[in-house]
């Protein structure tokens, strides 16, 4: 239940893909900018989800009140409460993209830093117990029901030109992650940090040449490098062509994050039957799918089905991804190291994304928007087909059978 409300409080009040995510486009959108601009906005914005190894070293390595992990949650939690209640606050000019930025970014830094340290109490007590995929599960199954209500929502303070207070509402669901995190996480305070620092850095320096993390942290990265980008999607829907509302953009969403949703638990069922060897190819053939359902898309009962099947087929892949993360990562430098997986993970979205948004807008200007939207679907598709030269890599640190979990009072 404590990684649940986690993860549905960071999934509401995350500025990239939560509630923010419709209202800050339809902001831009609606002072003007570009499509390039928009997508380099996205891409910038992301960025904090590529230092996470940063948040993680000073998780694992440097205890703030004696905590590694409580604390640090507290203080980030704090952080991206104030920001987004400034950016209420106050008055932003059209035009106004610097000072958005630099709120919004400071509330993506808060988000990630406490995300990795979610992360890190995630492993720490889900991996002796053999519990890491259904932990996973249970967080994005959290994660996904946000974004089914979070699109809906998005997509009505969008078309109501009342993006502003998507930021009062995400600012205060922070305040549950305050709560959560002050009273209920239970993390050891530590008596012997020299000793403690000593042994994490030569776990941490074994691991980091280990070709589980090398073959892990590429696979993921390609994953994750897809062209094809909810930025695109958003404006070949909602301006370009489609010409269909951003309320139904949103619903689109919303109906996504429930087959994602379903995708996710369903992935708690099962992860524990079947070889995580073979799931690492079901989520590259997940993937392909998850770009070509869109190729059908040209009405608005097409866009259902494409995003209904687009969201279980990634939901399903990521599950896969962090399972794998999760297995590899020695729990005592769990922040470290799957804040390291999860910043390659995120550095190839928010690289695609930006790339993605250029392509999209000078093929737009050469072939127009239904063939530079089509072959954009086509480029994601080939990018995650690449996924398949790392796989031979991964072969030697994937089981290939299900170990038996722990019973909860052991590990």
């Amino acid at each position: 239940m404590l990684f649940g409300l986690f993860y549905f409080i960071q999934g509401i009040s995350e500025p990239t893909e939560g509630l923010l995510s419709q209202p800050v486009l339809s902001l831009l959108t609606s002072w003007g900018e570009s499509a390039e601009l928009i997508a380099g906005f996205s891409f910038a914005l992301a960025l904090p989800w590529a230092l996470k190894p940063i948040f993680g070293l000073v998780s694992d390595f440097v205890p703030l009140a004696g905590y590694h992990r409580k604390s640090y949650l507290i203080v980030a939690s704090v952080i991206t409460s104030a920001s987004l209640d400034v950016l209420y606050a106050i008055d932003l000019p059209a035009g106004a993209v610097d000072a958005l930025f630099f709120l919004l970014v400071l509330s993506t830094i808060g988000v990630a830093f406490s995300d990795v340290v979610i992360d890190a109490l995630m492993i720490e007590k889900g991996q002796p117990r053999g519990l890491t995929g259904r932990l996973q599960a249970v967080q994005w199954g959290a994660i996904y029901f946000a974004d089914i209500l979070t699109g809906s929502l998005g997509g009505y303070l969008s078309q109501q030109s009342q993006e502003k207070l998507a930021f009062l509402i995400c600012g205060g669901m922070m305040v549950g992650t305050v709560f959560l995190s002050a009273t209920v996480v239970s993390d050891r305070r530590q008596t012997n940090a020299r000793e403690n620092f000593k042994s994490t850095l030569h776990l941490l320096r074994r691991a980091t040449g280990s070709r589980a993390i090398l073959a892990g942290g590429a696979f993921m990265f390609l994953w994750n490098f897809n062209p094809f980008s909810k930025v695109v999607l958003y404006l070949y829907m909602t301006r370009d062509e489609l010409g269909l509302s951003k309320q139904f953009f949103g619903n689109t969403v919303s109906l996504s994050a429930t087959a994602a949703m379903i995708g996710s638990l369903l992935y708690g069922l099962y992860c524990r039957r079947v070889p995580l060897a073979i799931l690492v190819h079901v989520s590259i053939v997940l993937g392909i799918v998850s770009s070509v359902a869109y190729w059908f898309m040209h009405d608005e009962a097409s866009a259902r089905v494409a995003s209904a099947a687009a969201g279980f087929a990634i939901a399903t892949a990521t599950m896969v991804q962090l399972d794998l993360a999760a297995q590899i990562c020695p729990p005592q430098t769990a922040g470290t190291l799957f804040a390291l997986l999860m910043a390659l993970s995120n550095l190839g979205t928010g690289l695609s994304t930006w790339f993605g948004g250029w392509c999209y807008q000078n093929g737009v200007e050469a072939w127009g928007n239904p063939l530079a939207f089509n072959v954009l679907v086509g480029i994601g598709a080939i990018f995650t087909a690449l996924c398949w030269l790392v796989v031979p890599y991964l072969r030697t640190v994937l089981p290939e059978n299900v170990p038996a979990p722990l019973p909860l009072g052991e590990g």
